[in-house]
């Protein structure tokens, strides 16, 4: 005698059992949620060395832009508005092309008035510039 299942052998499911995905989605979130503060405060800087090192820089023939907090800027102590520092560092460059700069701001000096004065600096057509800073005390 022949016995007849109720069940069908092939049958195919109409649902998918969506709980396992949920739990993987949310657990790849806390994952990204805890490594992503961690890899945007680290920083791993490989700074590039050679064994032949450049002629250094004369330093009497460098030149010293300074600005300070009330936005005065001077060239080498003498007071100058940003279209005269333009000016003097052109003919600065024109004299002597490997002309060296470096910029000293105030540490309370708002970054674009910085930036401005580095585009003057790049303006006049200078490229051996510098950034004067000076090291934390502990």
């Amino acid at each position: 005698m022949r016995r007849y299942s109720q069940k069908q052998g092939l049958s195919t499911l109409s649902e998918i059992n969506i709980t396992p995905l949920l739990d993987l989605a949310f657990v790849l979130l806390i994952i990204f949620m805890i490594t992503t503060p961690m890899l945007e405060n680290s920083v791993d800087l490989v700074v590039p060395s050679s064994a032949v090192t450049d002629r250094p820089v004369d330093t009497q023939k460098v030149q010293t832009v300074s600005i300070d907090r009330n936005d005065v800027l001077k060239l080498n102590m003498d007071a100058l508005t940003p279209a005269d520092l333009e000016s003097a560092l052109s003919a600065l460059r024109q004299k002597d092309p490997q002309v060296a700069v470096v910029v000293r701001a105030h540490r309370d000096l708002p970054l674009q008035k910085f930036i401005s004065v580095m585009d003057v600096v790049q303006r006049a057509g200078i490229t051996k510039v510098g950034v004067m800073t000076r090291p934390e005390e502990d």
